[in-house]
């Protein structure tokens, strides 16, 4: 671990090998990666799955991904503290993919990357795996998630100890998102973004299913020592006054997926400013006009 890192990877393998084989949120953002993949009408002969966790072979499967975007091999790398799935599985560090350069036509990551120090990083070696012309896909937590916890922890915590220390993750937006697709030298980037509202009986059952889900705070800065039940009890005190509603309490999940390939001469490549051929008055089927002689100096204005 640098000694800039945000987060301390030991504690976000710990984490996540203590996570249910159930995870909703994991299952239904990995649904909806393979819907996205089905929509790219092209084969895939070998993936590369680097979520950390293992599980998303099933999740294509289930949509029919493997057989009909021709998956015929898919290595997936997990951290020592996971559960080997059926498959051929590598045991490794996600944020130093053990996998050697131009390997694979299709590299995947669901839930993972907002774990990652060195996220810019990370992105230029998934791209670097891919053969030329190879797609990436990720989807990862971004934007606003959880904003009602983080808010009513921090205000819990200045009312119970008089200050606030990190208790949530900060999280990329989707402005930065697209931007490092960039930076990665991906062609052709996408970046879009799902907002996923789930309810739970209590912000206690949030917190639990949290920890189930292997999202427990990791951040390098937090507190290390016990936390007293004073301030998850205020915590649900303010939440339920903010965010509840009909006996239940409300919970964000910001989803940002990614797409861009790795580079390749036939992919389509933006004009060059200035080199349109066409008007736009034809494009647009409307009459061009001159906007007539160009503006001069105004003798009723003065600028003193």
């Amino acid at each position: 671990m640098t000694d800039n890192a945000l987060f301390d990877r030991l504690s976000v393998v710990r984490n996540r090998g203590r996570r249910a084989v159930e995870n909703f949120l994991f299952d239904e953002v990995a649904s909806r990666l393979a819907d996205r993949l089905l929509d790219i009408k092209r084969a895939f002969p070998r993936a590369l799955d680097f979520s950390g966790r293992g599980g998303l072979e099933k999740q294509l499967a289930d949509a029919g991904v493997m057989t009909t975007r021709g998956i015929k091999s898919l290595y997936t790398i997990v951290a020592a503290a996971e559960s080997p799935r059926p498959g051929t599985t590598v045991i490794g560090d996600t944020e130093a993919l053990p996998v050697a350069p131009g390997q694979f036509d299709l590299a995947m990551s669901v839930m993972a990357l907002h774990w990652a120090n060195d996220l810019p990083g990370l992105l230029i070696q998934a791209r670097r795996a891919l053969k030329p012309d190879g797609l990436f896909l990720a989807a990862f937590l971004g934007g606003n998630t959880l904003f009602e916890l983080r808010e009513c922890l921090g205000a819990a915590e200045i009312d119970v100890a008089g200050g606030i220390s990190p208790r949530v993750s900060p999280f990329v937006d989707l402005r930065d998102a697209g931007s490092l697709l960039q930076r990665a030298g991906f062609a052709l980037p996408v970046a879009d973004q799902d907002r996923i509202d789930v309810t739970y009986a209590s912000p206690l059952a949030l917190m639990h299913d949290l920890r189930a889900m292997g999202e427990t705070n990791a951040l390098v800065q937090r507190r290390k020592h016990f936390t007293s039940r004073t301030l998850f009890d205020r915590t649900s005190e303010l939440y339920v006054q903010r965010y509840g509603k009909g006996g239940r309490i409300s919970a964000t999940f910001d989803v940002i997926y990614l797409a861009g390939w790795a580079p390749h001469e036939s992919q389509q490549k933006p004009l060059r400013p200035g080199s349109a051929t066409t008007p736009l008055a034809q494009a647009l089927g409307t009459e061009e006009h001159s906007t007539g002689d160009k503006a001069g100096p105004n003798p009723s204005k003065k600028i003193s």
